[in-house]
């Protein structure tokens, strides 16, 4: 239930365990559309509370997250960062994209967003005491392939004295 006062502000009226709360939705009167911020859109990352930061808007999927075809948990780890990679990898279709506008809640503050988390990992310095490792991965490469090849010259060596005889 939305309700709007005098001045143009919308109110949402939420249930909560018997209380009844009023969660002020700041609208600009001249776009229309609501602008959150990147910390707001974040806090919303559990199954009965899921928002989406996808191409720029927000999405409140909470109703859709027992119907979405990839499970809920597609959806909760594509909270607290911009979603849309993840959104165009798995290559959606039109229909999906036109189940979007209805949990369409806003625009996010791109200024807000961060940058894509890079991992930086952790520098190798070479330990001399590794030297045994190494050889052992290089001997697991090899003797198999030196078996084959005496396998195949054993083979080859027996075909042809057999051939002779």
């Amino acid at each position: 239930m939305v309700i709007m006062n005098g001045d143009g502000d919308k109110y949402k009226i939420l249930e909560n365990k018997g209380l009844r709360l009023a969660q002020h939705i700041y609208t600009s009167m001249a776009s229309g559309k609501k602008t959150f911020v990147f910390n707001e859109v974040s806090t919303h990352n559990k199954t009965k509370d899921c928002w989406l930061i996808i191409e720029g808007k927000v999405y409140d999927v909470t109703p859709f997250m027992e119907d979405h075809p990839g499970g809920d948990e597609v959806l909760l780890a594509a909270t607290g960062k911009d979603a849309t990679s993840d959104f165009e990898d798995v290559g959606h279709s039109d229909d999906a994209r036109g189940m979007m506008d209805k949990y369409y809640i806003g625009e996010i503050d791109r200024s807000t967003v961060p940058l894509k988390r890079v991992f930086i990992g952790k520098e190798r310095n070479y330990n001399p005491d590794d030297t045994s490792a190494v050889i052992i991965k290089i001997l697991q490469f090899l003797v198999p392939l030196l078996i084959l090849a005496l396998a195949f010259a054993v083979r080859s060596y027996t075909k042809d004295n057999s051939a002779s005889a």
